[in-house]
This record gives C-alpha cells, sequence and structure tokens, in this order.
C-alpha cells in the first residue's frame, strides 16, 4: 500500500508540475503575443513615417526657366543656397542676362549672394549651378570645378537649341 501511496503521489506532483509548466508556458505565449501586437502597432507608426517622409521627398522644390519662348521645369536641390534663391523667387520671377562662356555653358549675374557650398563637380548637360556664390550658370555641355548645385532640367528637349550660341535672357520662377 505504501508503494501504491508513493507511486500515486509521484504521479500527482508531475501531473501538478506539467499543468505548472504548461500554465507558465501559456503566460510566456500570452508575453509574447502582446509584445508583437506591440510591435506591430511600431511597425505601423515607422511605416506611417516613412510614407509621409517618402511623400514630402516626392514633393521635391520645382522652378521653371523660360528662355525666350522656351519654358523648362528644374528639379531643385535641398541645400541653402536653393533656399535663398527659392526666397527671392517668392517675391518675384528672377530675370538674367547670360552670356556663352567656354561653348559648354551660359553665366550670368545673380545680383546678390547666395550662401555656397562649393564641392568639385562634374557637371552634365542641364545642370544649374552657383558660381562664386554671385553667378548662376546652366550647362548644355560638361565641365568639372567647383560649384554648389541648384537644380537640373528634368527635360533636355531642346535645351540646348534654346540656349543658343550668343547672349540670353532667363526667368527663373517657381513653378505652380
Amino acid at each position: 500500500m505504501k508503494k501504491k501511496f508513493w507511486v500515486l503521489a509521484a504521479v500527482v506532483f508531475g501531473m501538478t508540475m506539467m499543468l505548472a509548466g504548461c500554465s507558465q508556458a501559456s503566460e510566456k505565449a500570452e508575453a509574447v503575443e502582446e509584445s508583437t501586437a506591440e510591435e506591430s502597432v511600431s511597425e505601423s507608426a515607422f511605416e506611417e513615417e516613412m510614407s509621409e517622409s517618402s511623400q514630402e521627398e516626392e514633393k521635391e522644390m520645382r522652378m521653371n526657366v523660360q528662355i525666350g519662348e522656351h519654358v523648362f521645369t528644374a528639379s531643385l536641390e535641398n541645400n541653402d543656397a536653393v533656399n535663398a534663391l527659392v526666397k527671392l523667387m517668392e517675391k518675384e520671377p528672377i530675370t538674367i542676362q547670360m552670356s556663352d562662356y567656354g561653348g559648354f555653358e551660359k553665366v550670368g549675374g545673380l545680383g546678390t549672394s547666395l550662401p555656397a557650398s562649393n564641392r568639385q563637380t562634374t557637371t552634365q548637360a542641364g545642370d544649374i549651378v552657383l558660381y562664386q556664390g554671385s553667378q548662376i550658370v546652366m550647362f548644355y555641355g560638361s565641365n568639372s570645378w567647383s560649384y554648389t548645385r541648384l537644380g537640373r532640367i528634368t527635360d533636355l528637349t531642346g535645351w540646348q537649341e534654346a540656349l543658343g550660341s550668343g547672349g540670353i535672357t532667363v526667368t527663373f520662377s517657381l513653378e505652380k
């Protein structure tokens, strides 16, 4: 009888331990589920924030570049020079007389200085840069020099023809 008692006690003890283990496993599973749900909410909030950030980036600043009857669109860089240029264009469009230089660019004085952050740059046709803080340069060829990037023409169709071979008048305005 004593032997049956100890066997029964051992079985009851073993079952109690198994149930306690299951209970702890269940509690752990619930904690993991809660943690996963919190992470899911955090991930959703992060994804929403990234989506909003992407939409803001998609709304890049643009300006119109008018040369005679031709109007081109330029996507603008994100820097202090562009911010200052935009403030000027918010007041009124900027018109500059530009002359040919070197057979690959048009250069014109802005009449004021913008904050420069010059970097050694190799330009391409369609690039618009700031030179020496107060000169706007538009490229129809390529050059390597230290400039502050302002923007780039998005569609070069007719660009070189519009720039021509002599002096031109260019009007810069914010895209509406």
